[in-house]
């Protein structure tokens, strides 16, 4: 059987540390397991962007094509601005390869502190819309630099991006705790977000197994913080669950251990895997990033890859790295650098 072809595009600021730690624990993971990985990387970035005007090629996503994963550490960089960054390598990434949903799990790890009074069991996860909704290309300014300056922006919900992303989530808490929360604010925003959670409860009704409820977004980060081991599948549009996910994150002690992976469900093209903390150009370079968001976004990507087991196992060995002080990184309360924490991860593999 021939490797599975993973592309790797480390990105810019901590990405390129992290993505070594990941790489790292896949290795030894596979070695265990016996799968074959094949890794290609590319350097497409802002520092690309800078030299060459462009995040990646003009047939970056043709090149793409071909793999069956990528793993992505970060994308930013200061001179570059965010939506240059983003629209240029990120988001036409995910819409190409039609990663419709973005996951995030969230977990209180044993020996994790969180910031949070209560040492409730948490364990959720957020289902984000990820290529329509808020963030949508339709818009434009006018009048540039004048008084009467003008921005539009415009949000896009269509029937079949709703339905699929709450069918995912309804499946995925048929897996789990068999409850879902819908994200919406839809006593405010008047057309869109009254069309989410009609079309919402109508794919919820094919689950009569599953509990569910619609919370406004507001209401609900305050419950993130004040009942987080209430929920188990919250699934929200592209900018409600971006927020929320990174909120959890937080709650959960700390946005570095944090995974993200953008699939395509159906596997027709392939998906991408990426820690949700970004690029850090504060900690670039200092040997103190935490590695464990790459290194879980890894593991999502072997359970995607149909490879449970090992997914399993490298989630077993982050569990107990977690659990030490001397094996967590400082965001955590540790004292162990990015490498430290990479050799811990791998020695508990092997």
């Amino acid at each position: 059987m021939s490797p599975q072809k993973i592309a790797v595009i480390p990105g810019d600021g901590i990405g390129g540390e992290v993505t070594t730690s990941a790489r790292a624990v896949l290795d030894a993971v596979a070695a265990k397991h016996e799968i074959e990985l094949g890794y290609t990387e590319f350097d497409w970035s802002c520092e690309r962007y800078v030299e060459v005007g462009s995040m990646m090629p003009d047939d970056g996503l043709e090149t793409l094509s071909q793999f069956d994963a990528i793993l992505l550490g970060a994308v930013g960089w200061p001179g570059v601005a965010d939506h240059v960054s983003l629209w240029g390598l990120l988001i036409p990434i995910r819409r190409a390869f039609r990663q419709y949903v973005n996951l995030r799990p969230i977990r209180l790890f044993p020996g994790v502190t969180g910031p949070l009074r209560s040492d409730a069991d948490l364990d959720f996860v957020v289902v984000r819309e990820n290529v329509e909704g808020e963030y949508s290309e339709i818009g434009g300014r006018m009048n540039r630099g004048l008084p009467e300056e003008l921005a539009v922006q415009e949000s896009v919900f269509t029937r079949a991006g709703v339905s699929r992303i709450a069918d995912y989530a309804f499946e995925l808490a048929r897996t789990r705790r068999n409850y879902v929360t819908s994200a919406t604010k839809s006593n405010g925003i008047v057309h869109t977000l009254p069309f989410w959670d009609e079309v919402v409860a109508e794919r919820a009704a094919n689950y009569p197994q599953v509990q569910w409820d619609s919370e406004h977004i507001d209401a609900l980060a305050a419950k993130f913080v004040l009942q987080p081991q209430r929920f188990d599948v919250v699934v929200g549009s592209n900018l409600f669950g971006d927020i929320l996910s990174d909120l959890a994150a937080a709650v959960a002690g700390s946005i570095g251990i944090a995974p993200s992976a953008n699939l395509d469900p159906t596997k027709q093209h392939p998906s991408m895997f990426e820690p949700v903390h970004g690029s850090a150009p504060d900690i670039a370079g200092r040997g103190i990033a935490n590695p464990v968001g790459a290194v879980w976004s890894a593991a999502l990507m072997l359970s995607h890859l149909g490879h449970g087991a090992a997914a399993d196992d490298v989630v077993s060995a982050m569990e107990a790295t977690l659990a030490e002080p001397g094996t967590r990184t400082a965001d955590l309360g540790g004292t162990a650098s990015t490498q430290q924490v990479t050799a811990a991860l791998v020695a508990a593999l092997n």
